[in-house]
């Protein structure tokens, strides 16, 4: 059983009638549907005569449709490629022409300016999918068979490809195959104690892998009902909590429910099990959360790259600032200097690591780019996570840095390079640096700090509003700080440590 949507769906209720989804405005999703509605999509991509192995470019609004067509690309064969619906021209420009996918699948609103790139880049099926079951897609698929034979699949075929970004600018496709993501699917459900019963409460987005592979993976492998929420927004998160018994979510989503008079022991008497990830919580909020709630969040550790690495355990100790242990079948070291593996210590923190990892869960490479993956693994195949970290006397990782300036806000990933080459092109400017700096809210906040060229006048606030018109919003600088130099060591390098100290 090599095929992920076989794992997944060996797991669904007998009952075809069981609820699979429930949204907010009252639609209701069965296992059956989901089994229905994924088989028409598959038999039309089947129609298309497109070979095994095609990617399939999604960039749509969440909805439970956009799960069967995830579904169905796992099951004919195809390459998921889920895109942040927040990208822009430039950005589906470089994925559409990397990834070269057969299809084409985005949100009505953008099809205008999406299907152009689309076809200039080769793509022969550019589709809509709507938040309401709407779009070209539903009106092509809805005469097909509710029927589909899932193909058989290899362990090493590839389910996924997930962009990240790196921090030369260019975005690396990671390649996630059946096996990677169907025994971490299996680890997560053993690991934190998934039940019959259990109801998850989901207002991730579906493009990552915490929502996608995280998230809706596990209440898929364990026949649960998911509580589908388009995006975290408080009033319905607290009017939806006493009905379930696990939430995910990123740390923004406590720091907000904390601040929330609503919420009270007697709200989450029913959960059982809070999970915060995707950038680091911080010890206040995990505090604060535990004195409203009596609920001690479960933090964990994972990337694009590999699914989840670590966690905190389900039963024992969970440890505010830690990402946890290794999960079963993860192999994680930490690397010191000369090539040195760091050891944890009796007593106190060990000394700090570069993060290696290896395990069925781990990524095969970049897409087309085999001399980025030589480099990101090494000569026994571990792979580099590019995060630093450190150990205490039992085990459990701290993450106290990350090697390659990633800033992390509100739960998404952003590389200092990509912005700074942007903001170097804008007139007057002579160059600039890109800093993570700590926010209550978004955990960082991107900050860009700016020299201009003599004589130029540089104003930020018309700065960042061209930003804004150029990339996604969650990588638009917070703020720019204009500076007549940079702060540089012997070497020359920029001391980003000093920027972020200067504008904390």
């Amino acid at each position: 059983m090599s095929n992920l949507y076989r794992v997944l769906e060996s797991q669904f209720p007998r009952s075809t009638d069981t609820c699979a989804f429930e949204t907010p405005d009252g639609r209701y999703y069965t296992f059956d549907d989901l089994r229905a509605g994924s088989a028409k999509i598959a038999n039309w991509l089947a129609s298309l005569g497109i070979a095994r192995g095609s990617r399939i470019a999604v960039q749509v609004e969440k909805s439970v449709e956009a799960v069967m067509l995830y579904l169905a690309a796992l099951r004919s064969g195809m390459v998921f490629l889920p895109l942040n619906t927040a990208y822009r021209e430039s950005e589906m420009s470089y994925f559409i022409k990397d990834a070269e996918p057969a299809v084409v699948v985005c949100s009505p609103a953008n099809v205008s300016w999406v299907e152009p790139i689309a076809r200039a880049h080769g793509c022969g099926h550019v589709m809509t999918l709507g938040e309401s079951a709407d779009g070209s897609l539903i009106q092509a698929a809805t005469p097909h068979r509710t029927s589909f034979k899932t193909v058989s699949s290899r362990p090493d075929d590839l389910a996924a490809i997930l962009y990240t970004s790196g921090t030369t600018g260019r975005s690396k496709g990671a390649m996630l195959s059946h096996r990677n993501l169907a025994s971490n699917a299996r680890t997560l459900k053993k690991a934190w104690h998934w039940q019959r019963g259990d109801v998850l409460l989901h207002a991730l987005p579906i493009f990552h892998v915490h929502g996608l592979f995280v998230a809706l993976h596990g209440a898929l492998i364990n026949g649960s009902k998911t509580l589908w929420c388009s995006k975290f927004d408080a009033d319905q998160i607290i009017r939806l909590l006493p009905r379930a018994t696990v939430m995910m979510g990123v740390p923004t989503f406590y720091v907000r429910l904390v601040a929330d008079d609503r919420l009270t022991r007697s709200l989450v008497k029913g959960v059982r099990l809070f999970i915060s990830g995707s950038a680091p919580l911080l010890k206040e909020t995990f505090e604060a959360f535990r004195a409203k709630t009596g609920h001690v969040i479960l933090e964990r550790y994972g990337m694009s790259e590999t699914v989840m690495l670590t966690s905190n355990p389900y039963q024992g100790e969970r440890r505010a600032g830690t990402v946890g242990l290794p999960l079963p079948g993860v192999g994680l070291r930490l690397i010191g200097d000369h090539g040195r593996i760091v050891r944890k210590r009796r007593q106190g923190l060990s000394e700090i690591g570069a993060v290696e990892v290896r395990g069925p869960n781990v990524f095969s490479g970049y897409w087309r780019m085999p001399e980025k993956t030589r480099e990101e693994f090494t000569t026994d195949r571990w792979f580099r996570t590019g995060d630093m970290g450190q150990w205490d006397a039992d085990g459990y990782l701290q993450l106290v840095g990350r090697s390659k300036d990633l800033i992390i806000t509100g739960g998404y990933n952003v590389y200092p390079k990509e912005i700074e080459m942007l903001i170097d092109e804008m007139a007057g400017v002579d160059e600039s640096a890109v800093i993570g700096v700590p926010h209550p809210d978004f955990g960082e906040a991107v900050t860009a700090v700016v020299v201009p060229k003599p004589g130029a006048l540089l104003n930020p606030q018309a700065m960042i509003a061209e930003i804004k018109t150029r990339i996604a919003n969650y990588k638009v600088p917070k703020a720019i700080h204009i500076v007549q130099t940079l702060p540089r060591n012997a070497m020359g390098k920029v001391q980003k440590t000093v920027l972020r100290e200067q504008f904390s």
